[in-house]
């Protein structure tokens, strides 16, 4: 049988995934209360939300997706940024796009 060993290393453990899901869940429970209450104006919710996912991306980044900057898993995290940038570029360009096509017309 052949060794798996060096692939077990690059999955998480039990308490990684865990401690994942706790964080993910404080950080969806926080703005989902924040708008269920009403306990803060528009502007604050709003900032709230977006700082708390953007802490969710990193979070899911680091416990789930097993990215991190250590010397063994710079070419994964180097190609998830990469794919990350060509997506935002193909999705901005295509609402650029649309949207000037949209002025043209009107």
């Amino acid at each position: 049988m052949s060794d798996h060993s060096s692939e077990a290393n690059s999955h998480g453990s039990v308490k990684s995934y865990l401690t994942g899901f706790i964080w993910s869940v404080i950080l969806t429970g926080i703005p989902f209360w924040m708008v269920m209450t009403e306990a803060f104006d528009k502007g604050p919710t709003y900032i709230t939300i977006v700082i708390l996912a953007v802490i969710q991306i990193f979070v899911h980044l680091k416990y789930f997706l097993h990215l991190n900057f250590s010397e063994q898993g710079k070419l994964d995290t180097y190609s998830f940024i990469f794919a990350a940038v060509i997506i935002v570029m193909v999705v901005a360009l295509s609402v650029w796009i649309i949207y000037a096509s949209n002025a043209m017309m009107m």
